[in-house]
């Protein structure tokens, strides 16, 4: 099947400050690198610093006036996640966008995070609602955009409630489906109660539809030794124009993320039941639209990282020493 070009226009984001978590490899090194030519200040947390300072120079080889900056954050460690906020927070520059798009998925054995939980839910999910609670100071003074990315596959499955750390008995699609519905639900939850309090931030969700990336290739570090049967089939599908490629599947991210007219939606691919193609707006699917379950995910976030959110915004830009709509960074 021919492939033709899509694309999606992004504003000038000079002196916009970006963090963006998985931005090293697959769909997040293609976001960064769009970031970094629409001219953001670019903040690259990264795992691997290696991998983080090879895409930082892939980056500045084709924009050579790019602004990246790198910071050492594992979203499988609370205590990795706060030390890298407390850096920016000292720094006190507001962010205008956050882009929540690192994961892991499908581990072949549970396996947990630094601080015991199921690894899939503590990354995906309670790592960036660690990281969003830690950052809402500066988040504040930015008006941010936040953008988290889910799943096709957060519209199967469900949340296990009654073992939500998948303890009894682990089932790996499930356990990454939960952890996609409840970054979902967060992230509804936080637009919702940004405009209840004043809090000045919006937040938006995005998929990437279906596209050959690092997600299910070999790694070795989560138990996985070789490439799965799934990522062979995807770049299969790829190669003739059904699934996505990374170019194309970054780009719901980056229309939720950088679009003036997005804000509390939910973007992804609109051809072959949402897998591909250009990127339009959705409606969020059945799994995240019940305000009852955002409700309890977001207690559960609070409790789980030990990270609250202030029910009123809380000191917000004063907590930095800046005011809300006061001088952005150059």
């Amino acid at each position: 099947m021919a492939r033709t070009t899509i694309d999606v226009p992004v504003p000038d984001l000079s002196g916009r400050r970006v963090v963006l978590t998985g931005g090293s490899d697959g769909i997040g090194l293609v976001l960064a690198r769009r970031l970094a030519a629409a001219g953001a200040d670019l903040v690259l947390p990264v795992r691997d610093r290696g991998k983080g300072e090879a895409a930082a120079t892939g980056i500045r080889a084709r924009v050579p006036r790019a602004t990246v900056t790198l910071h050492e954050l594992d979203l499988a460690s609370l205590g990795s996640v706060a030390a890298f906020a407390a850096a920016l927070l000292t720094e006190g520059r507001p962010i205008d966008v956050l882009v929540n798009n690192a994961g892991v998925m499908t581990p072949p054995e549970r396996r947990t995070t630094a601080d015991g939980y199921e690894l899939q839910l503590g990354t995906n999910h309670l790592g960036h609602a660690a990281l969003v609670a830690h950052l809402m100071p500066l988040l504040r003074a930015g008006r941010a955009r936040v953008t988290s990315q889910v799943s096709v596959a957060a519209n199967r499955n469900a949340i296990n409630w009654d073992d939500l750390q998948w303890e009894r008995s682990y089932d790996a699609f499930g356990a990454y489906s939960q952890s996609k519905i409840a970054v979902g639900l967060f992230g509804l939850e936080l637009d919702r109660r940004s405009r209840v309090h004043g809090w000045g931030i919006t937040s938006t969700l995005s998929h990437p539809g279906v596209a050959p990336t690092n997600l299910l290739a070999a790694r070795p570090e989560i138990g996985r030794p070789g490439e799965s049967r799934e990522i062979r089939l995807i770049r299969r599908l790829s190669a003739l124009g059904v699934a996505g490629t990374p170019e194309t599947a970054a780009l719901p991210a980056l229309l939720a993320a950088t679009s003036p007219d997005a804000g509390g939606r939910f973007y992804g691919p609109r051809r072959f039941g949402h897998i591909s193609g250009p990127p339009a707006e959705q409606r969020p699917y059945r799994r995240l639209r019940s305000p009852e379950d955002a409700q309890r995910v977001w207690r559960l976030s609070e409790e789980l990282t030990g990270v609250p959110f202030p029910d009123d915004g809380g000191t917000g830009a004063a907590a930095v020493g800046l005011a809300a709509d006061g001088p952005r960074s150059a």
